[in-house]
């Protein structure tokens, strides 16, 4: 049985700077049925005491507090509006309003849009809730501008834009990069040395591809991320690189960019074998996730997770660079013994 002698924020960075900790640290993704089941399961009163019981190292988010122009319920500050949809066991909120879904220019962009400004969020009330919880890793700033872009156009659309459109996909992308880069540094500012790492995310892979061309994706979102890139290693902090499914053939230049991590690791993606990127990406990636949620999670026994995680700490934790994770959100469909089996395997072994 692993014995801790590290806080989780010293566990994590040592991973991070590919020195030895004293265990492997655990992460949590989870909706928030499933963590309700899994509290009821273990019979704790709140996540802070779940998360201590089974030994999890989850990262503290900093993140301001809005303060802009009121807004209408289920709306965010872009203009897109949200409705929770049921999915049997649980709710999504998606997208059912799209703001710039009706524009055909540019210039009809430009002339009737407004932007949100970095002056709509408060920064000051960051350090007092970092030094709430200074044992532990800090997460703050980022960003993921596509996933926004296809709220403003839709999904559909979205996607259209890069072909047909590519003014408006430019133009916008751009402006939803600069919001992120301003949200970044400002965070820096306020929690100067503080935070652990930034997601710099975006969804580029379907179950056995990508989703977007490599021209694509070189073209609309590399050269924003770096700038973001840049900014985070500026301020002493690490990438985290959060990109869904099969995302092989864009890893080189997503490292080449300068990512630290990578994530989630869905292994049963199209050219995502454990061992394969292991070999090839080791040396440059620490490797987040790796826990499947498609398969072994949801419909595994609590001897496929135990065996998953003995694999993942083997292949994927060979000579360090392993953060143990969920491949995204654990869902509700997945029983709480195997969420327990997950986290005591990970402690037993790790």
């Amino acid at each position: 049985m692993a014995k801790d002698s590290m806080s989780p924020r010293e566990r994590w960075l040592a991973v991070l700077n590919r020195k030895k900790p004293d265990r492997v640290p655990m992460d949590y993704w989870a909706t928030d049925e499933a963590t309700a089941r899994l509290l009821s399961h273990l019979g704790c009163a709140g996540e802070e005491q779940m998360l201590e019981r089974l030994h999890i190292d989850k990262p503290f988010l900093a993140e301001p507090r809005y303060v802009g122009p009121a807004l209408p319920a289920d709306t965010d500050m872009f203009g897109c509006r949200y409705r929770s949809i049921s999915y049997g066991t649980g709710f999504y909120r998606e997208c059912v309003h799209h703001p710039l879904a009706g524009f055909e220019t540019l210039a009809d962009i430009k002339a009737s849009y407004r932007w949100p400004s970095p002056d709509w969020m408060d920064y000051s009330g960051i350090a007092a809730q970092v030094a709430a919880h200074d044992r532990f890793p800090v997460r703050g700033g980022g960003s993921e501008p596509f996933l926004i872009y296809k709220d403003l156009r839709g999904d559909e659309q979205a996607f259209v834009d890069l072909m047909e459109k590519p003014d408006i996909a430019h133009w916008c992308l751009g402006r939803l990069f600069k919001l992120a880069y301003a949200n970044t540094q400002a965070i820096y500012d306020a929690i100067p040395g503080k935070v652990t790492f930034s997601i710099v995310a975006e969804d580029m892979g379907a179950q056995d591809d990508l989703m977007l061309s490599p021209a694509q994706i070189r073209e609309f979102l590399i050269p924003g991320m770096k700038r973001i890139i840049d900014a985070v290693h500026q301020a002493g902090a690490f990438v985290f690189h959060h990109n869904d499914g099969a995302i092989r053939r864009i890893l080189p230049d997503m490292i080449e960019a300068g990512i630290d991590v990578l994530n989630p690791i869905q292994w049963r993606c199209g050219g995502m074998e454990r061992e394969g990127l292991k070999r090839d990406f080791g040396g440059r990636l620490v490797f987040h996730g790796g826990m499947d949620n498609q398969q072994t999670l949801p419909f595994g026994t609590v001897d496929d997770v135990r065996q998953e995680v003995q694999d993942n700490l083997r292949i994927l934790g060979a000579g360090g660079g392993y953060i143990l994770a969920p491949c995204h959100n654990i869902q509700a469909v997945s029983p709480p013994e195997n969420v327990v089996a997950l986290y005591e395997t990970g402690y037993a072994l790790g």
